[in-house]
Formats: structure tokens, C-alpha cells, sequence
């Protein structure tokens, strides 16, 4: 059973840009891509747990900010010859509202 949470209107994130979603067991960066597809990743690198919310989004990949790790937000794993992976969420919008599947 799936538990679809609204979390943010899809406009109240920048193109190219996230909004953190704060609950009880991490937060999740959500991300906006020039084409309106969003991405749900928690709010952490593999590496050494940097914010990735506040990394540069680019095609479907976020690059860390603290050690330039680059993420692939749709599965959370690291690209080139790091290795690591973090959560992600699957994510829908409907009537400009992004909902998150927490499952």
C-alpha cells in the first residue's frame, strides 16, 4: 500500500533548484528539473552526509557541495569512480502539488 504525501506546490521550487522536506527519520531534498520532473533523494551524500540541497542540479544529477560527488538523483547512486548510494523516493505531481511516496 502506498503512502502518497503532499509536500510542496510544484512552483515553489525553483527550476534547477530543491525544497527540503523535514520528517520524523531524515529530511529529503526535492528537486526540480528544467522539464518539471521532480526528484526525491534524502538530504545527504554518501560520502560524508553533505547537504545535497545545496549542490548544483544539472540533467538528472546533483553535484555535492562539499566534495563535488555527483549523485544521480532517479537512483541515488554515485557517478564516475565513487562509490556509494543514498535514498530516494518516488514522486508524482498532480494539480501543480508534489506528493511523495514515504514507503
Amino acid at each position: 500500500m502506498s503512502k502518497w504525501i503532499e509536500v510542496v506546490e510544484l512552483s515553489n521550487i525553483p527550476l534547477l533548484g530543491s525544497r527540503v522536506v523535514k520528517t520524523r527519520d531524515m529530511d529529503i531534498a526535492v528537486f526540480r528539473g528544467r522539464d518539471d520532473q521532480v526528484y526525491a533523494i534524502r538530504d545527504a551524500c554518501p560520502h560524508k552526509n553533505g547537504p545535497l540541497s545545496q549542490g548544483i542540479m544539472h540533467g538528472s544529477t546533483v553535484t555535492c557541495p562539499l566534495h563535488n560527488w555527483k549523485i544521480d538523483l532517479a537512483s541515488g547512486h554515485a557517478l564516475g569512480p565513487d562509490e556509494g548510494c543514498t535514498n530516494v523516493f518516488a514522486t508524482k505531481v498532480e494539480a501543480g502539488k508534489v506528493y511523495l511516496n514515504l514507503d
